[in-house]
């Protein structure tokens, strides 16, 4: 039976024969030569249909096993981390680069984290977000790990995620004037989930060892 192929940036579609590939677009940023490269590839390798996903990147659904290993060399870009246990994704919001109502530079926080984060070994999944306001349009509520802008600087979210037993992020620090003590923040969070070992979402994590327990934890981990 076939399976996904994780090496590959491959993941098994429905009919049990065909896959889906999704190139990363870090933030969802991209530009006209990218967006006709990912059609043109689409259309020689005989895609069922293009899908947006919620990572913000473009999935080539219904590709063939045989034109996998093509269909990436002809797109020339790295997979999207959308299976695995690793960090995810990192969703961002247009910020004070485009949107009115931005408070914080999400995009180039966001990006930021991408580089450091994306793909990542962990013992599980992790998501991530940084949105430009408290609109919250990247949905930092339902992330394991992110960032809201704030007129006064950076709030730092976690224990968020989506799935059978949805959870609300909760939050860790406020007020964080700078995007470097921001970083030190995730960092530390990262560096904790992963010395800990523990095979589930950060926030069931966080539930058995106390939110206050945790900050406390983290919090001296990124002052160091």
């Amino acid at each position: 039976m076939k399976q996904d192929m994780v090496e590959k940036g491959a993941i098994l579609q429905r009919d049990g024969e065909t896959y889906a590939i999704a190139p990363h677009i870090p933030g969802g940023i991209t530009d006209p030569r990218t967006l006709r490269k990912i059609a043109d590839v689409a259309e020689r390798y005989r895609a069922q249909v293009l899908k947006i996903t919620s990572a913000q990147r473009i999935a080539l659904i219904g590709i063939a096993e045989a034109d996998i290993d093509a269909a990436w060399a002809d797109l020339g870009e790295k997979p999207g981390r959308a299976i695995g246990l690793c960090v995810r994704s990192v969703k961002i919001c247009p910020g004070t680069t485009y949107c009115k109502r931005g408070r914080q530079d999400s995009i180039g926080l966001g990006l930021e984290l991408d580089r450091l984060y994306h793909g990542a070994e962990l013992p599980w999944k992790i998501k991530m977000g940084v949105s430009g306001c408290p609109i919250d349009c990247a949905e930092v509520c339902i992330k394991d790990v992110g960032l809201v802008g704030t007129p006064k600087g950076w709030k730092v979210m976690v224990g968020g995620n989506g799935g059978p037993r949805p959870s609300l992020s909760q939050p860790l620090a406020e007020d964080i004037g700078t995007e470097d003590r921001a970083l030190a923040i995730v960092a530390a969070v990262v560096d904790w989930f992963r010395i800990r070992g523990e095979k589930t979402r950060l926030g069931r994590v966080i539930e058995k060892v106390g939110l206050e327990a945790f900050r406390g934890e983290v919090l001296a981990g990124a002052a160091q």
